[in-house]
């Protein structure tokens, strides 16, 4: 268990340094297109640039996917750590922001969160939610790893897969209904409508397993 703890803590703590790398980067990104501040719509990027920056945040999920895979031991303690690292990068990158760049000035100003397949727009107050969601649920799992004959989670955790599917949607529907307009680079789009809705409704399906599997491991919390 001591064990498990220093991984914890050195995931958590790989989680905050890479937030805070992140935010440097988008720093800089924002010092060269957006010097009056990130609005939108969306300026200009050249075609290398996009690639550039789409290849960056492909390597961000390997990293975090490759530090999941590292310190756990298990399919469970992978995902999980994957999880907690996601949690606290994200979190931290809108900290250092706000500490940085003063920005965002309220959460619900809408931030471009992804590019890939096409991007991803939100409230700053959604990712952040759903980052305190992936850390709590990891936090739920290894805890209960505690107890090896504690009940499988896979008949609870199932919830994760349609809740996760609506998250998603709720990032990418406007984009997906504007794709017309969207170029390769991006360039001009301006999100028009999120769907608080259906962002809500997975979060909702995701914290229904997450329940149900603290029912199913008691110690869970312990």
């Amino acid at each position: 268990m001591h064990k498990l703890r220093n991984t914890i803590i050195k995931v958590a703590v790989f989680g905050l340094a890479m937030g805070y790398l992140e935010a440097v980067v988008v720093v800089y990104l924002r010092e060269l297109y957006y010097p009056g501040g990130f609005t939108f719509p969306l300026k200009p990027i050249s075609a290398r640039d996009a690639l550039i920056e789409i290849g960056r945040e492909a390597a961000t999920l390997i990293m975090l996917v490759m530090v999941g895979s590292i310190a756990g031991k298990n399919a469970r303690q992978r995902f999980s750590f994957f999880l907690l690292a996601f949690g606290v990068w994200d979190v931290i990158y809108y900290l250092f922001l706000k500490l940085i760049l003063g920005w965002p000035q309220r959460f619900g100003v809408p931030d471009i969160l992804f590019l890939i397949p096409v991007p991803w727009v939100g409230p700053v107050w959604a990712p952040i939610v759903l980052s305190l969601t992936m850390i709590l649920l990891a936090t739920v799992i290894l805890s209960g790893e505690r107890s090896p004959g504690a009940p499988a989670l896979s008949r609870t955790l199932w919830l994760l897969v349609p809740g996760a599917l609506l998250v998603i949607f709720s990032f990418t529907k406007d984009a997906l209904q504007h794709l017309s307009a969207i170029t390769s680079t991006s360039e001009g789009y301006e999100p028009s409508h999120f769907a608080a809705w259906l962002f809500w409704a997975g979060e909702i399906i995701i914290l229904l397993g997450i329940l149900l599997a603290g029912v199913r491991r008691k110690d869970a919390f312990l």
